[in-house]
């Protein structure tokens, strides 16, 4: 594979696309309630993936009532079906199931990235976010989730990180407009580690754009904290993915203190493997999680 020049990279990049600016009246932007830090007091919702991958909208609705989980994000390529090419009219619907239930619909879960050394591939993963971007307004989402899925090695990294906050750049330029907000999942073989991701936010800086917390080996940096790694990605800290509670391995009793010493103030998602019995799952998850979570 022949690296992009880095003048190339960036000129294709100058050139993209905007999304067209939406009526600021139609915004649905931000309140105070949604800072991310102001009193500590974080929540409980569910990432689709993949314990809920199988149920449509109602079917998530009516089992995170049941089990006090307060959001959720839709991943995309799940039965659920809120997908991009969804036509107005079941943006609308979607969106009134949700404002009428007790579960928010928080953020959509895309697998946009931008990463790649190839021109075309970095321009449709663009093109495609700000898809989720239009589609995260008409149903009242917070964010938009994408992520890094690694770093190539035939490319010099700090060619690629720049590469990915240009990238971001762009897309926090599309969402601002739309009152939505890019979180970027520390995802990816190589580029999750909390470092890389930094370089990423720096490259990147726009005030739409943060990182979505994903409770990985790598947070804790070679030894058994994550607070260094918390306090390196705290500025940029939007969202939160978390998964085996159970596994004493990840320090989650000092995570979920830092979030409420912090003042982390959103949810923190629920991203576990299917099950036959999903309602015990999440009534046992739920449990765990408000123990691990006591101050």
């Amino acid at each position: 594979m022949t690296p992009i020049p880095r003048r190339s990279a960036l000129k294709a990049l100058a050139t993209l696309s905007t999304f067209p600016l939406l009526g600021r009246s139609a915004l649905a932007a931000p309140s105070a309630a949604d800072s991310p830090f102001r009193d500590g007091n974080f929540k409980l919702g569910l990432v689709t993936y993949n314990i809920a991958k199988d149920w449509d909208v109602p079917t998530i609705i009516k089992n995170c009532e049941a089990t006090g989980f307060e959001a959720v994000e839709l991943r995309t390529t799940h039965k659920h079906g809120v997908e991009p090419t969804l036509e107005k009219a079941a943006r609308a619907e979607v969106r009134k199931r949700f404002a009428d239930s007790k579960v928010r619909l928080l953020s959509l879960g895309s697998v946009c990235e931008f990463h790649s050394p190839k021109a075309d591939a970095l321009r449709k993963n663009v093109d495609e976010c700000k898809r989720f971007i239009e589609l995260a307004h008409d149903l009242g989402c917070l964010g938009v989730k994408v992520r890094p899925n690694g770093i190539p090695k035939d490319v010099p990294e700090e060619k690629t990180i720049a590469q990915i906050g240009a990238a971001l750049r762009e897309c926090g330029e599309a969402a601002a407009p739309a009152g939505v907000e890019i979180w970027v999942e520390v995802h990816g073989k190589d580029s999750c580690l909390p470092t890389r991701c930094e370089g990423m936010m720096k490259a990147c800086g726009h005030e739409s754009v943060g990182l979505c917390w994903n409770s990985n080996p790598d947070d804790l940096m070679g030894g058994t904290s994550v607070k260094t790694a918390f306090d390196l990605l705290k500025p940029w800290l939007r969202n939160c993915h978390i998964n085996e509670l159970w596994n004493e391995k990840y320090p989650y009793r000092e995570l979920f203190t830092l979030f409420h010493q912090s003042g982390y103030a959103r949810y923190t998602l629920c991203e576990i493997q299917e099950t036959s019995d999903p309602i015990r799952l999440m009534h046992f998850y739920r449990a765990l999680w408000r123990e691990l979570g006591r101050a």
